[in-house]
């Protein structure tokens, strides 16, 4: 990887974005690299959960600035074909079978605040600032907005899509838009602890339950969803991992997919 740095340690996989002298910011080479590397963990049995950082003083900063020159004299055919890439990588990372923790070691600025948004669940450090500041350019956080909707509710998001307004990391958790605010002494401690959690938890039963998110939330009640989680429920009891997992709490023994 040209861009990224990939560490592995006790079933927890780190994927730091390397750009500190750009801030991070992405590119196509970037989106490219990101796309391929969560494909690839996600079809690992000993990754158990994916932590998404960065180097330098910015977690990401949104799109390189050459990058944008070059898009700029792109034709519609071409911005499109750019944008689903950028789309894809999104949707990549939101869909990847482990859990996923964004750890905010800095400022989040534009398409910064969807790969943010994509991750499972996301921890910031106190300082950090954040911006959807894409109409100040005359642009909009278009293929961003179904994942950083979803994150800070639609309210909060007529606010800031709007304004382009930056909002420190008190707000951004405030809003839910991150599940916690540490020193940033605290950051790396605080997204091990939540990394080893996961780990704890039986494998194939958080992949399911990271499917039931994706299944259940936002969606209606119906008599179809309401079927498909009683499916999923028979389905994960009558699993070997569901069966060993009663088994294993009933003999107050632990559960074979523990690490280490």
């Amino acid at each position: 990887m040209k861009h990224l740095q990939l560490q592995f340690d006790a079933g927890i996989e780190t994927v730091t974005l390397d750009r500190p002298d750009v801030r991070n910011a992405f590119n196509d080479e970037v989106i490219e690299e990101l796309t391929a590397v969560f494909l690839e963990l996600g079809k690992r049995d000993e990754v158990r959960c994916i932590v998404l950082a960065g180097n330098g003083p910015a977690f990401c900063a949104g799109a390189d600035l050459n990058w944008m020159r070059k898009m700029a004299g792109y034709s519609r055919d071409e911005n499109l074909q750019d944008a689903t890439k950028l789309a894809r990588m999104l949707e990549v990372i939101y869909r990847c079978p482990q859990p996923t923790i964004a750890a905010v070691h800095g400022d989040v600025y534009a398409g910064g605040t969807g790969l943010v948004a994509v991750c499972d669940m996301a921890v910031s450090v106190d300082t950090a600032q954040y911006c959807l500041s894409e109409v100040k350019l005359g642009l909009i956080p278009a293929t961003i907005s179904p994942y950083v909707i979803r994150a800070m509710g639609a309210r909060a998001a007529h606010r800031y899509f709007l304004t382009a307004e930056r909002f420190s990391a008190a707000e951004a958790l405030r809003i839910g838009f991150v599940h916690e605010v540490v020193k940033a002494d605290a950051l790396q401690g605080r997204v091990a602890e939540l990394g080893r959690a996961v780990v704890q938890a039986g494998p194939e039963a958080v992949k399911a339950c990271k499917r039931l998110l994706h299944d259940v939330a936002g969606h209606e009640i119906s008599s179809g969803l309401v079927r498909r989680t009683v499916e999923g429920i028979a389905d994960i009891r009558a699993s070997d991992e569901g069966r060993e997992g009663i088994q294993s709490f009933l003999g107050k023994r632990k559960p074979n997919w523990l690490v280490g």
